[in-house]
């Protein structure tokens, strides 16, 4: 089994993938275009972090693709219908690299309610500037918080430690920790914070909903971070709310636009601001993070190979599923609708099939079939299997 691992995907991904004895190929880049399709066109299974797209494209023309592993929080890069279509599982790893996201959101916080950045920069052109003017403590700040997941919910944990006022909003019913208190809209959140950090994903609803509206809305010489996607802040208005003084200072880790790999000629609005802490996108990068994620994401994937167990990804139905012993294992993946398992049965039936197990799990779009057997698989078997109506895809483990 070829697995290709790119964009510098941390090293212990690749040993814990070489210990169950697969051929793994790393590459410290993304890929894109016609090398991409090339570098894919025989792999099992693909891992990426955040720049490298995997789009339908991508997906046809990896005939043998069984699984896409995001080694980082966000799928936003990987086209999920495309890889359901084709039976193609999604990984991810949502909770590996959130304390180091939310160590630099915390960091950023103090450092531009202290006036740090101006501080510094005086030094740097040899000015020695000390004042209590601007800088604040971050106890007694109300911090609003856009978006309760793993992320927010932690950083309201350690925020409240650190002695600031909690407000929340989540379009989702979530738990409010400690005494995190909800608001009822995005705009009561605005109105009332000191400090606003984003953590919501990329999706139709979050992009661009901060804005000049919501900017206006935000108290005067407040402060907004962004560590969460590229397209939920506009960044012209955030410019202007910023020359303006309408807000006191930003931190921005994520961007529109954000290159494929290191190098000069970035660029952004954002630029040259005194007031604006900018990062490339790099609150999850930390070794403990990385390491973390390599470890989570690619005993996912083994599991996924060795036993077709799928708990954790992102478009398939959730199956744990016990080690293959003395047995062989099919798998069938196949749109979910009326006869499919019916025509299985028959199938099996006719080859004098002895089933020691099976389990069915469905999503609204997939059926997701595991039956274990006493007997070796032929070729006229798989064959019958493949030919089922409504079949996507048929494994054979062993």
């Amino acid at each position: 089994m070829n697995i290709l691992l790119l964009e510098k995907i941390h090293s212990v991904a690749a040993r814990a993938l070489k210990a169950q004895g697969l051929n793994v190929t790393t590459v410290n880049k993304a890929l894109a275009g016609d090398e991409l399709l090339k570098a894919t066109r025989r792999v099992v299974a693909l891992g990426i972090r955040s720049k490298t797209r995997v789009t339908a494209n991508v997906v046809a023309n990896a005939s043998n693709l069984l699984s896409v592993t995001c080694y980082c929080i966000g799928s936003d890069q990987v086209d999920m219908e495309a890889c359901t279509e084709r039976g193609i599982a999604v990984f991810n790893a949502p909770y590996s690299n959130t304390r180091s996201v939310s160590e630099l959101t915390l960091g950023h916080i103090i450092m531009l309610l202290r006036g740090v950045i101006d501080s510094n920069n005086a030094m740097h052109q040899g000015t020695w500037k000390k004042s209590a003017n601007h800088s604040h403590e971050v106890r007694g700040k109300t911090l609003g918080i856009v978006g309760y997941g793993h992320i927010g919910s932690q950083i309201s944990v350690l925020a409240e430690a650190l002695g600031m006022d909690v407000v929340l909003y989540d379009i989702r019913e979530a738990l409010a920790m400690g005494n995190a208190r909800r608001a009822r809209t995005l705009k009561e959140l605005l109105k009332q914070s000191d400090v606003v950090t984003l953590h919501v994903p990329d999706t139709s609803v979050t992009r661009g909903m901060i804005g000049p509206a919501e900017l206006r809305s935000m108290k005067k010489g407040a402060i907004l971070i962004n560590t969460s996607r590229g397209k939920v802040v506009k960044i012209d208005a955030l410019r202007d709310a910023l020359q303006k003084k309408q807000l006191r200072g930003a931190a921005v880790d994520v961007f529109p636009d954000e290159p494929g790999s290191n190098g000069p000629g970035w660029n952004s609005p954002l630029r040259g601001l005194s007031n604006v802490i900018l990062t490339p996108h790099i609150a999850g990068s930390t070794q403990e993070a990385q390491k973390e994620i390599g470890s989570s994401a690619s005993a996912k994937l083994i599991r996924f190979l060795a036993d077709g167990t799928t708990t954790g990804s992102l478009n398939f139905p959730q199956m744990e599923l016990p080690p293959l012993e003395r047995r062989h294992r099919l798998i069938h993946i196949h749109k979910n609708v009326t006869g499919v398992i019916s025509h299985i049965g028959t199938v099996l039936k006719r080859h004098k099939i002895n089933i020691e197990g099976q389990h069915l799990e469905t999503t609204d779009k997939l059926g997701y079939l595991v039956t274990d057997i006493d007997h070796s698989v032929k070729g006229e078997l798989l064959q019958d299997l493949n030919a089922t109506p409504n079949t996507i895809r048929v494994r054979v483990l062993f």
